[in-house]
């Protein structure tokens, strides 16, 4: 283990020291344990040795000596990749629909399930957590079945001989024929994303609420910033038509105004600066409408994109589940399957050789 970690990790030809010792645990017994140590620092370069990504290169060193000792490994060292596909979200189905399995990432995965489990149950539930059904293979093996009918040999993916395989799968006639495994495979795919449709339905449901509740707030706002804009633009053109009538004056004054003509000559700045200010009220207005009107159609558009998007959803999850659905073999159908992969085993059985009763009293005949 320690010459397996210093290669891993880059560290060939480093000094070390290795210390054993012994540490009585929580149930106080002892037990003797190592502890190595190197020295980073190359002398001949006066640099250290890079070493990044050392965690998982120690628990890959770690894993294959499990492996390689027939030990039960430790749950926590089970890798994550391979997830259920009961307990996929939308974005990680999309994801691991798009992504291709890799046959290194598929291998050690049924090595970290055999590697956990010690019988034939534990081997079985481990498989199906990640997706795939223990099945009774044709030629008397033991074989695992995802949603999609891919069989995949227990013996091949784990890399043991089928004698280990046999040790630890006793009851082997009592595991559903792949055309069963792969009906209950796609089944639980299938529920799966019946699930994800509902809630799919459920928050488009909800988005339509909220939108609506948004472009109900925006409407009042808008409604608000209007009364506003309308009762300041009232408010205005009376303080300016009081300022206008404040240059008209009366009395001795008025009549000084009117013959000298600077009567008729304020009415006209009156009148002109009326209709400018007339036109401005007009111009703020359309630019306030054409303002809310932007803000309402980004809503409307943003509603609508939000609608395509989960109706594109809605329709390829759909079509996932026709798929499976018209992928997996009917419950008929996987009865039959089995019915007939019974018949065919008792026929074997009827027609395999009997061997003749011994003859205690002499050798057995043939001999």
């Amino acid at each position: 283990a320690v010459g397996r970690a210093e290669q891993r990790l880059g560290l060939t030809g480093q000094p070390r020291v290795v210390v054993f010792h012994e540490k009585r645990g929580m149930d106080g017994q002892l037990r003797r344990h190592a502890h190595a140590v190197w020295c980073r620092i190359d002398a001949d370069r006066m640099r250290a040795v890079q070493m990044s990504f050392d965690r998982p290169k120690l628990q890959a060193v770690a894993r294959e000596l499990y492996l390689e000792q027939g030990w039960t490994m430790p749950r926590g060292f089970v890798r994550h990749e391979e997830r259920n596909p009961r307990n996929y979200s939308l974005a990680e189905w999309q994801q691991a629909k798009r992504a291709k399995k890799d046959p290194a990432k598929l291998k050690a995965m049924f090595q970290d399930c055999w590697a956990i489990s010690d019988s034939q149950a534990s081997f079985a539930n481990a498989l199906k957590e990640n997706g795939y059904i223990l099945a009774r293979g044709d030629r008397r093996g033991v074989v695992a079945v995802d949603h999609q009918g891919e069989v995949y040999a227990v013996r091949q993916y784990v890399g043991i001989p089928s004698k280990r395989v046999r040790e630890r799968i006793l009851d082997r006639d009592r595991l559903p024929s792949v055309a069963r495994a792969h009906h209950e495979a796609a089944q639980l795919v299938t529920d799966r994303l019946r699930e994800l449709e509902a809630e799919q339905k459920r928050e488009a449901l909800r988005n339509l609420r909220r939108l609506a509740d948004q472009r109900r707030r925006a409407q009042l706002a808008q409604r608000d910033a209007t009364v506003r804009a309308l009762q300041e633009q009232r408010e205005r053109r009376e303080r300016k038509a009081r300022e206008r009538e404040a240059r008209l004056k009366t009395g001795w004054r008025g009549l000084i105004q009117r013959i000298t003509g600077k009567r008729r000559k304020i009415e006209a700045e009156n009148h002109a600066s009326a209709e400018k200010a007339m036109q401005r009220d007009l111009t703020e207005h359309k630019a306030l409408i054409d303002r809310q009107r932007s803000i309402r159609q980004a809503v409307l558009a943003r509603a609508k994109a939000e609608k395509n998007a989960r109706r594109t959803v809605l329709a390829d999850l759909e079509a996932d589940i026709r798929h499976v659905e018209t992928s997996k073999p009917s419950p008929e159908e996987a009865r039959d399957a089995a019915r007939s992969d019974y018949v065919k085993r008792q026929r074997k059985e009827k027609e395999r050789p009997r061997r003749p009763p011994r003859n205690r009293d002499g050798p057995s005949p043939g001999r």
